[in-house]
C-alpha cells in the first residue's frame, strides 16, 4: 500500500515541488535548470537605483485566485453544512417512503461533476436557460441574466451549482452521525418535557458534532482544490479563477510550466496548513467541551 501511495502521490508531488525551483517548460522538461526561488520571488535591479519584485508571491492574479478559493470554500461549505444538516434531520425521521427519498436525495451527488456543470450551464443560459425563464415569469428579474458570463454573477452561479451537487454528501455524513445517537436519550428527554429546539441544542448537536466536523474537513479539502466546476462554467473569468485553475492555466495554456508548478506547490502548502490548523482547533474545542 505504501509503495502504491508513493508512486501515485509522493513521487508526482516531489517532482512538482522540484519543477517549481527550475525554469522548466512543457516542451523542454528534461532540460530544466535550477533557478532557486525565482518563480516565487525575485528582485530585478534596473541598475539606476530602482528595481522591482517579480514572482508568485507578488503576483496580484495569484492572490486574487487565493481569495476566490477561500471565499468559495467558506460560502459553499457553510451553506452545504446548513442544508445538509436540515436534510439529514428530515431523513432521520420515520415516514413512509423514506428509503426512496434517501436514494433520490443522493442523485445530484452521484451525477458526474462535468455533467452537472454542463447541465447547469444550459439552465443558466441568458437566452435559452430555464432559470431566466422562470424568474422572468415570476417578475423577479426584468431582463435575462448572463449568470456565468457576467463578472457580478459568475461566482454566485458557481456556488449555486456546487451547493446543489454537494449538499447530499454533507447530508449523508451527518445522517450517519444521527443514526449513531441512541434513541432512548430522546425518549428520556421527551418524558422530561424538553422542547424540540432545546432537545436539538442540548442533545442532538453535541452528539453529532464529531460527524459534522469530519464532514466539514472532507468538504473543505475538496472545495479548496476545486477545478472542474469553475473550468466548465466560467473559463477565463478572473472573478472565479481559483488556485487550481490558475496553476493549470500556467502549466499548459501559458507555457509557464515552472511557474505553474510553483503555484501547485503553494496550493498544496496552503491546503495542508489550513487542514492541520482546522483539525487542531476543532480537537481542542472538543476536549474543552468534554472537560
Amino acid at each position: 500500500m505504501l509503495l502504491v501511495l508513493a508512486s501515485v502521490a509522493a513521487y508526482p508531488l516531489i517532482r512538482t515541488i522540484y519543477f517549481g525551483f527550475t525554469d522548466a517548460s512543457i516542451d523542454l522538461i528534461g532540460q530544466a535548470q535550477w533557478v532557486g526561488f525565482r518563480n516565487y520571488l525575485e528582485y530585478l535591479d534596473y541598475g539606476d537605483g530602482e528595481g522591482e519584485y517579480f514572482g508568485l508571491l507578488v503576483d496580484a492574479d495569484w492572490w486574487r485566485a487565493v481569495w476566490n478559493t477561500l471565499r468559495f470554500t467558506i460560502i459553499s461549505v457553510f451553506f452545504e453544512t446548513v442544508f445538509g444538516l436540515v436534510i439529514a434531520l428530515v431523513l432521520n425521521r420515520e415516514f413512509r417512503g423514506r428509503s426512496l427519498v434517501r436514494a433520490a436525495v443522493l442523485i445530484p451527488w452521484a451525477i458526474p461533476t462535468i455533467v452537472s456543470a454542463k447541465m447547469w450551464a444550459w439552465m443558466m443560459h441568458d437566452q435559452f436557460g430555464i432559470l431566466n425563464d422562470m424568474l422572468l415569469r415570476l417578475h423577479i428579474i426584468a431582463e435575462p441574466i448572463a449568470w456565468t458570463a457576467s463578472p457580478d454573477t459568475a461566482m454566485l452561479a458557481v456556488l449555486i451549482v456546487d451547493v446543489w451537487k454537494t449538499t447530499p454528501f454533507m447530508a449523508l455524513l451527518i445522517l450517519a452521525g444521527l443514526q449513531m445517537v441512541p434513541g432512548d436519550i430522546y425518549e428520556a428527554a421527551r418524558l422530561d418535557g424538553v422542547g424540540p429546539v432545546r432537545l436539538f441544542l442540548r442533545v442532538t448537536w453535541p452528539l453529532i458534532m464529531p460527524a459534522v466536523l469530519v464532514a466539514i474537513v472532507f468538504r473543505a479539502l475538496d472545495a479548496l482544490r476545486v477545478f472542474d466546476i469553475i473550468y466548465v462554467l466560467t473559463p477565463n473569468n478572473e472573478r472565479t479563477r481559483t488556485m487550481s485553475v490558475f496553476a493549470r492555466d500556467n502549466l499548459f495554456d501559458f507555457d509557464k510550466f515552472a511557474y505553474g508548478s510553483a503555484a501547485s506547490t503553494l496550493l498544496f502548502l496552503i491546503i495542508a496548513l489550513l487542514t492541520i490548523s482546522f483539525i487542531w482547533a476543532t480537537r481542542m474545542n472538543v476536549e474543552a467541551d468534554e472537560r
